[in-house]
């Protein structure tokens, strides 16, 4: 549920940009909430916080449900939205023991999670798990459950790069059951796998206890490169193993096996983010200092200040977090030919990147291979954007947008073709945005900005209507990332409105759940401990 009012600032009186302001309400709801009291189920709270300058501050709280693992929160928070800003907000969930402060060492912390404001918009309803700052752990029998069947619950577990551990899923407590079925689930493959089908995964097994002290079965690895084998009546299979059985027992096999039964994957995407970066000469030499394009290791370029900056706002808007990253006015291999539209990683038949991280990497291997030209075109990649986002209008509902994001250091060449490109464009679900990088004489990109008037192509068609918004890199230098975010974005919430208004296309209703492209069977969904938020 939502309901979103919108407000405007003073400015946009003077005739300074509209700020896009809106209220947000958030409900929140935690469902298998760890049990900490031992004769009562837990009195949770959930404290919402919000971070300012880097300090975490209070920011509101819901009331305290007595005895309940599964609470439906009747407070509702109340934010101020920008979509242009990265607005970081902390869920932490306490089991009240009284009614002092809360926080405090008598109340046990339930667990936390963090993200933006932005993230909850775009995905309408939002389910976390919740991590625990705070962990104790004991020894103990693994000896299970001396007068009945076991109650087994699995847990999976993503292993980081930095070998830490991250929860994916915790599937429901089946109850006194040695060969128990579970629910199938859903889980993005980020999440899941970073997006890296052999990064190991860490499923554990536990036979459930009431008091939250459940006794360890057993634990085995796994890989979705692994899982995908499933397929022609086949399941994928692994034995559930405990180290301290294999050590101690003799003839010990396993304590179980875990069947993989169904797996689909389905690919999903809402929105569109792509970069365009400018290769040609007068960015200077790579290899110099003075280049634009250098690359010195303890302080990015413009380039990369701008890419990350604004990136990172808009891929939480985009459904797989995949950035289509190309690339202008360079010679490329293996012909050195000039290219106005190539893929930075030279792969044309997919030319994604993993998340803007991956768009940095891309453009860091790429310069090495690449011999810097010109001239400096950029109406081939608009024009190709907005054929991809043409696509799109079959599409009947309110979806699908795209955002394109040129970073350039000079005087567009190709004025009267991107001219032509840019009314085209107008009538797509498409937002350009320019970046200036360097000291050049931006004039042109002003006229592309159509803020001192309606763009016009070369034969006098006027745009639909504008969605072009220009900046040069140079006036935010001293300024935070996220000041050069919030002023490149500010229009785009007005330009989406516009284009699905003049298609009559009303705004989506909230949904259930939020789809994701990957489904596993026997391993179930949203009986996990979180923190549910909806906008």
């Amino acid at each position: 549920m939502n309901d979103i009012q919108d407000a405007t600032s003073p400015g946009a009186a003077l005739g300074g940009p509209v700020a896009c302001v809106s209220k947000v309400e958030l409900r929140v709801a935690c469902k298998a909430l760890l049990d900490r009291d031992t004769l009562n189920k837990s009195d949770p709270c959930v404290i919402l916080m919000v971070q300012n300058q880097g300090q975490w501050t209070e920011l509101d709280r819901t009331e305290v449900i007595k005895s309940n693992l599964h609470p439906v929160f009747a407070k509702v928070f109340t934010l101020d939205y920008y979509f242009e800003e990265a607005q970081k907000l902390r869920f932490e969930v306490y089991d009240i023991h009284g009614t002092h402060s809360i926080g405090t060492r008598d109340d046990d912390f339930l667990g936390g999670v963090e993200c933006t404001l932005g993230q909850i918009v775009a995905q309408k309803k939002m389910v976390k798990p919740l991590f625990l700052k705070y962990a104790k752990y004991a020894g103990k029998s693994a000896i299970t459950d001396l007068f009945s069947k076991s109650d087994p619950f699995l847990e999976i577990y993503r292993i980081n790069d930095d070998g830490t551990e991250q929860l994916v899923h915790r599937t429901e407590v089946i109850k006194n059951n040695l060969n128990p079925v579970w629910e199938p689930f859903k889980v993005s493959l980020i999440s899941l796998c970073s997006c890296d089908e052999d990064r190991k995964l860490k499923c554990l097994v536990w036979d459930y206890d009431s008091r939250g002290k459940h006794d360890f079965i057993g634990e085995f690895y796994a890989t979705f490169r692994e899982m995908q084998k499933i397929g022609g009546g086949s399941k994928v299979t692994w034995d559930c193993m405990n180290p301290k059985y294999k050590l101690k027992k003799k003839n010990y096999k396993n304590s179980g096996v875990v069947i993989l039964s169904d797996l689909k994957v389905r690919a999903n995407r809402y929105s569109s983010c792509s970069v365009a970066i400018d290769f040609t000469a007068s960015n200077g030499d790579p290899r110099n200092s003075c280049s634009l394009h250098y690359i010195n290791p303890y302080q990015p370029n413009e380039y990369l200040k701008a890419l990350i900056a604004v990136g990172e706002i808009c891929q939480d808007y985009d459904s797989d977090k995949r950035f289509s990253a190309l690339g202008f006015g360079a010679r490329i291999p293996p012909n050195y030919e000039v290219s106005h539209d190539f893929a930075i990683n030279f792969n044309p038949e997919d030319d994604e990147c993993e998340e803007i991280q991956g768009v940095v990497e891309a453009y860091q291997n790429c310069l090495p291979k690449i011999q810097l030209y010109g001239p400096t075109n950029v109406s081939p990649i608009i024009s190709r954007i907005a054929k991809l986002s043409a696509g799109e209008e079959t599409i009947k509902d309110a979806s699908r947008y795209h955002i394109l994001l040129i970073l350039t250091d000079g005087v567009v060449t190709d004025m009267a073709d991107t001219r032509e490109a840019i009314v085209r464009a107008s009538y797509q679900p498409l937002s350009i945005i320019i970046v200036g990088v360097g000291n050049a004489d931006f004039t042109d990109m002003q006229i592309l900005d159509g803020d001192d008037g309606v763009l016009r192509s070369p034969k006098g068609e006027p745009v639909l209507r504008d969605i072009v918004q220009f900046v040069p890199f140079r006036d935010f230098k001293t300024a935070s990332p996220a000041a050069l975010a919030k002023c490149v974005l500010a229009e785009v919430p007005n330009q989406v409105v516009e284009y699905y208004s003049h298609k009559a296309i009303c705004p989506m209703p909230p949904v259930p759940s939020c789809d994701s492209p990957t489904s596993l069977a026997n391993t179930p969904t949203e009986s996990l401990p979180a923190v549910g938020t909806t906008a």
